[in-house]
């Protein structure tokens, strides 16, 4: 996995991506646990931990009254989360299976929620909208190959005032060697001009497997990810990283309260995620 790269253009790589990600749609919709939404009370793990870090960033610390844009929402687990929380949301995914399904949970559950079908490198034109937050997280940015474009598309979807909030795997994490016995890199930490070139039919959630399992992605460190959201006009709040991920990455990980960690003895050596918070003025 991953030890190719491949000169590939946009169009060819994101039909191999999304070929891939149509083949999740009914894995995840076994793996990630839809039922608990019959819960009124329910939001998904990923959601609980971004709220608590947003409440800072928030009037009144809260999401509740806002309209909410979450690119790359999959199957709309954490965009049903967020309306739960009080947010108007407007989903956005480039997978149209992955809207269907969250289309059908939202119904299911008595959520109101827009689903847009869009790549999001041209999600402002598609949208017609402009929002209080942009949220996306998590597993997002690395299927993208120009960030320049991305944040364009970010700042162009927020109200003046607006708020950005990204929560993703850390770029040194994608380095490392996940299947060695011990913490070694092995994968570019910076971007280089071709696609890393994926074979692996299984995904990060549940024991399937995909019938199409050629995947592109790419690596941004977090220098380019920091300096395509100021170069597109927002101001960073807040940047941190963390310990923790929502998935297990390598097996050797651990599973801990949040999610998943290195063993113990490793944990302060590499980050797993970041955040940024970042305002549009």
């Amino acid at each position: 996995m991953g030890e190719d790269e491949a000169v590939i253009g946009w169009d060819d790589a994101r039909a191999s991506n999304l070929a891939n990600w149509e083949d999740r749609v009914p894995l995840h919709e076994e793996s990630y646990g839809i039922d608990a939404f019959d819960d009124p009370d329910h939001l998904s793990g990923v959601v609980r931990t971004d709220l608590a870090a947003l409440q800072p960033f928030l009037p009144r610390g809260s999401v509740d009254g806002l309209d909410v844009c979450h690119l790359q929402c999959h199957i709309g687990t954490d965009t049903v989360s967020l309306a739960r929380a009080g947010a108007r949301v407007t989903g956005v995914d480039f997978s149209p299976g992955a809207l269907r399904s969250a289309a059908a949970l939202a119904e299911r559950i008595g959520v109101e929620a827009t689903w847009i079908e869009t790549d999001v490198l041209e999600a402002r034109a598609a949208v017609p909208s402009d929002f209080d937050l942009v949220y996306t997280s998590i597993g997002t940015i690395n299927w993208l190959p120009d960030l320049d474009r991305w944040a364009a598309q970010v700042a162009g979807l927020l109200r003046a005032g607006g708020t950005f909030y990204i929560r993703d795997g850390h770029p040194a994490l994608y380095a490392i060697d996940e299947r060695a016995e011990s913490l070694q890199l092995r994968y570019p930490y910076f971007r280089g001009s071709e696609a890393q070139v994926w074979d692996d039919a299984t995904t990060y959630s549940g024991d399937g497997t995909v019938a199409h399992a050629r995947t592109y992605q790419w690596a941004h460190p977090l220098s380019d990810i920091v300096n395509a959201l100021i170069g597109a006009g927002l101001r960073i709040l807040r940047l941190d990283e963390h310990t923790t991920l929502p998935w297990r990455f390598s097996p050797r990980m651990v599973e801990v309260p949040d999610g998943f960690a290195w063993p113990e003895d490793e944990r302060d050596r590499v980050p797993c995620t970041f955040t940024i918070v970042a305002r549009k003025n």
